[in-house]
């Protein structure tokens, strides 16, 4: 297995990859590709072309262009060419069945008024962020968050290592006599690791803290560059012998490469910020005493 010993955990810039990933609401969600890039060839689109009618009512470019939107996780996995079909299927299928629901009466129920009610209530939310928050970010705010980040960020160092990995200890120590009596490291490797590294001569390329497993960890890094381990390490694996190659500083990550994320940590900043605001100005009264204290914790 090629990197086994690796642990679970985030690389490169992995605070900002992490907030990243929790978008506040489903108005928030981050963008994971960025946007096709438009057609200057392509006609613009009149939002208000008729696509089809049922019944007689038409289904314009901007409905199909919301049915897209909202729909847009349900078609991620369809050719892009297959998404419009898609919406427009969509579409028909909820008129139809949204004027047959309708028919039966069933948009005058009390449950249904209020579920439209929050709806409604949960699209203005996503709008309001998207005018008051999302729109006004500018990349000179990203920019500068970017570099706040690296600033702040504490100086890491990263290890490049070869290991051979063998199931007991008296094979390691065999493999250490190897290399104490000349063998060369990544020959012995190639003949001798279980690991799927054993064709790199064992080569695990750069890591840094955090992302082996520790007692692989403590024993990389305290080697000098040059060295192997004069001892076993043992860990859950089997039993390594490890030599380390080189020792640097980690490079931050290119300000490109994570600028989608610097965006939402953003986003997510100005939009508390927003509701911290609106929370202050309103008069909120909860009638249950420990269902009050639970959201008055959850807004701190």
């Amino acid at each position: 297995m090629p990197f086994s010993i690796r642990r679970a955990s985030v690389a490169g810039f992995g605070m900002l990859l992490a907030l990243a990933a929790a978008p506040v609401s489903q108005g928030m969600a981050q963008e994971t590709q960025p946007p096709a890039a438009a057609d200057p060839a392509a006609s613009p689109v009149d939002p208000e072309a008729v696509v089809a009618t049922i019944n007689g009512k038409p289904i314009t470019e901007a409905d199909l262009k919301i049915a897209e939107d909202d729909l847009d996780q349900q078609f991620s996995r369809l050719p892009a060419e297959q998404r419009r079909a898609a919406a427009l299927s969509a579409t028909i299928e909820i008129r139809l069945l949204a004027a047959e629901a309708e028919a039966k009466g069933l948009d005058k129920e009390q449950d249904f008024q209020r579920r439209m009610t929050f709806l409604r209530e949960r699209a203005l939310h996503s709008a309001v962020v998207d005018a008051e928050v999302g729109k006004k970010i500018t990349d000179e705010e990203i920019r500068a968050r970017y570099d706040k980040e690296m600033a702040a960020a504490p100086a890491v160092n990263e290890v490049r290592a070869r290991h051979i990995l063998v199931k007991t200890k008296e094979e390691a120590e065999a493999v250490i006599k190897q290399l104490d009596g000349g063998a060369k490291f990544e020959d012995v490797a190639k003949e001798k690791s279980s690991d799927g590294s054993a064709a790199q001569g064992g080569d695990l390329g750069y890591f840094g803290p955090g992302q082996m497993v520790p007692e692989f960890e403590k024993a990389a890094f305290a080697l000098d560059v040059g060295a192997y381990s004069k001892e076993p390490v043992q860990s859950q694996f089997g039993f390594h012998v490890i030599k380390v190659e080189d020792k640097r500083a980690k490079q931050p990550p290119a300000f490109e490469q994570v600028k989608d994320q610097v965006h939402s940590m953003l986003l997510r900043d100005k939009y508390f910020e927003l509701v911290k605001s609106l929370r202050g100005a309103a008069k909120i009264e909860v009638a249950d005493p420990e269902l009050k204290k639970a959201i008055d914790a959850m807004a701190q």
